[in-house]
């Protein structure tokens, strides 16, 4: 099995920063693409960011130039460095992973998400 642990959200004044880190962990041969999703109360989850193994990133719009998605291959981990938060990013923050197991087969795995509050 495999777990994808999140840590590092909390309260932040609005311009603030905060880095979120997402450490996958289990029988895990490669990790491919990772990403960070987030849904706020009464919305669809959506994209804040992915990360490929070999360091290509996406970005949704409304994050571009203030969030920064990076990763450790040898610790399969992510991260999101948030600078510039605004009161709209408040959201509970999801980590996927895209996880290849000793079996080579492929799967998709959540994180049990992170609060991120974003007020003054």
């Amino acid at each position: 099995q495999v777990q994808l642990v999140e840590s590092g959200g909390g309260l932040v004044q609005p311009g603030g920063s905060l880095r979120l880190s997402c450490a996958a962990s289990g029988t895990i041969f490669r990790v491919y693409t990772m990403g960070w999703y987030r849904q706020a109360p009464g919305k669809q989850r959506e994209l804040v960011a992915t990360i490929t193994r070999g360091g290509n990133t996406d970005y949704a719009d409304s994050v571009k130039g203030r969030f920064t998605i990076s990763r450790d291959n040898a610790k399969n981990t992510v991260y999101l460095q948030m600078n510039r938060l605004k009161p709209e990013d408040t959201a509970v923050y999801y980590c996927n992973a895209e996880v290849q197991g000793w079996d080579y087969l492929r799967a998709d795995y959540w994180g049990q998400g992170t609060q991120v509050t974003v007020s003054s």
